[in-house]
């Protein structure tokens, strides 16, 4: 088993760690960081539950290794809110819209969308409900996303 040495920045703070080469970006996060809300489900990146950003791109952390973060920033639905909090504009428009039922699929879908509108980025609500092709959601039936994806664009993009 080769391991390897590994520094990142979660969600603005800094980690170092000694890794297994096989061990994806969402294991560790999950198990040797405590960032519970990357969530595993098909392991094969269909479902988008495990979306991460990784330098502001979001990718599937269950087909990224562990090891490709290193020195990279990643952030994971816990570094969306403020410090205080306050939650991010994609969460406000899932929460107000109902984008939401058991939860499962909601880190993915945050991220996925608060990577396509950050820095104030204002695409399409087509462009971002052509991004939702790469989640799954067995609860909400898509609607309240879909609403709450015309309210961030509504809104002018979020930061």
């Amino acid at each position: 088993m080769s391991e390897h040495r590994i520094e990142l920045t979660v969600n603005g703070r800094q980690h170092a760690a000694t890794v297994e080469a096989r061990s994806s970006l969402g294991e560790f996060l999950r198990e040797n960081l405590g960032y519970t809300g990357t969530h595993l489900a098909c392991e094969h990146g269909v479902c988008g539950a495990c979306t991460v950003m990784v330098d502001g791109q979001a990718m599937r952390s269950c087909l990224m290794l562990a090891v490709q973060a290193d020195r990279a920033s990643v952030t994971t639905v816990e570094g969306l809110a403020a410090d205080d909090g306050t939650l991010h504009p994609v969460q406000r428009a899932l929460r107000d819209n109902y984008g939401l039922q058991c939860g499962f699929c909601t880190p993915g879908i945050a991220i996925t969308l608060a990577a396509l509108t950050i820095d104030g980025t204002r695409p399409a609500a087509s462009d971002l409900e052509a991004a939702m092709s790469g989640h799954i959601c067995r609860c909400t039936g898509y609607q309240g996303i879909r609403r709450a994806i015309r309210q961030i664009t509504d809104d002018g993009g979020v930061a």
